[in-house]
């Protein structure tokens, strides 16, 4: 099994967990991306006291199994293509055996310092490759997933002010592949794909992300080198890294969030990225494209925290394991040998 694929799994393993973590946050954020009623907007604490008074814990909750989907496969994807990126780029053999020797033991700091890290423009590129790759192939889940979690309010809102069996049956929620189905009856295949304009956009978040992560990471391993310290990075750095990288990448590119979730609920912001925006501007004014961007950071960087801290722990768990399979074959293949020699000798 590839390095390659060891990350990628480690990656979808790790955004799962940092998912469930802070579902309830990125609930919020969404529902507050999708609110255009300026009168109805409210704060973070108010909106998590709404939901559970009209929804209870579940409504937190709401389209979180396409969103673990979702997750799994975006990270998967990603860290595929990254990581497959990032070998093309360490082309050369010095700096490709330093690459390598990540996956035989040897520390990311050691790594780096032997000369098996991006630049910053070598990043970026990755980060290109394999964001446009993960958007293209993981928005229709995505699509799926805000249908499924913005329509929590409207079902709460029927059963509370009226309840007739049209009003009901509109809003009732609906299950992953129940959202798909209707989905694609009401709005044709190509609705998979609403908000990608604003998807690849938002490609400059993980570019912006994963570049300032790895120059951080970088820096904080030449640092502790030159002070003589241990280079080697614990499960608290790489939270931390993340956690900033984050914070970065989700303040400079939150309004593109805003129109996305818009054009992917099916009501608002329709056509480009450029017409959405103004639209939402001369509508709610410029804090139209914040909306929900307290609980849309702190989810975010918990998330990125966790993600990294906890990827990394499955990454190295999983190789320390192929490794003691390997060395557990290695040494079988090596007794049936010499048991076959010492029955040669005896026969003679």
């Amino acid at each position: 099994m590839s390095d390659n694929f060891i990350h990628a799994a480690a990656g979808g393993a790790g955004g799962m967990i940092a998912m469930t973590a802070t579902y309830p946050l990125l609930s919020i954020s969404m529902r507050a991306a999708v609110q255009t009623d300026k009168s109805r907007h409210v704060g973070m604490l108010q909106a998590a006291q709404q939901t559970l008074e009209h929804e209870g814990v579940a409504g937190l909750y709401s389209g979180l199994s396409s969103s673990l989907v979702g997750i799994g496969v975006t990270n998967f994807v990603y860290y595929f293509f990254f990581e497959k990126s990032r070998s093309l780029l360490l082309a050369s053999k010095s700096r490709a055996l330093a690459a390598a020797n990540s996956g035989k033991g040897a520390s990311a700091g050691a790594v780096i310092l032997a000369g098996g890290a991006l630049t910053t423009a070598e990043s970026m590129l990755a980060g290109l490759i394999a964001g446009c790759a993960t958007s293209i192939i993981s928005n229709p889940i995505w699509v799926i997933n805000t249908r499924q979690t913005v329509r929590a309010p409207a079902s709460a809102a029927g059963k509370a002010g009226a309840k007739s069996g049209a009003q009901g049956k509109k809003d009732v929620k609906m299950g992953f592949f129940q959202t798909l189905s209707h989905i694609v009856h009401k709005d044709g295949v190509l609705a998979l794909w609403r908000g990608i304009g604003p998807a690849l956009v938002l490609v400059i978040n993980p570019i912006l992300q994963y570049t300032a992560f790895e120059q951080l990471k970088n820096a904080l391993v030449k640092a502790r080198a030159g002070r003589g310290a241990s280079v080697k990075l614990s499960d608290w750095d790489f939270f931390l890294l993340g956690a900033l990288s984050k914070l970065f990448a989700t303040g400079l590119t939150y309004p593109q969030i805003v129109i996305k979730s818009r054009q992917q609920s099916g009501s608002h912001s329709k056509g480009n990225v450029w017409t959405a925006m103004t639209d939402i501007i001369e509508r709610e004014g410029v804090s139209g494209l914040y909306r929900g961007i307290s609980s849309k950071l702190l989810q975010s960087v918990a998330t990125a925290g966790i993600l990294f801290a906890s990827k990394e722990q499955v990454f190295r768990a999983v190789s320390a394991l192929l490794a003691s399979r390997r060395a557990a074959a290695d040494a079988a293949a090596k007794a049936a040998v010499s048991a076959a020699g010492q029955a040669a000798k005896a026969v003679k």
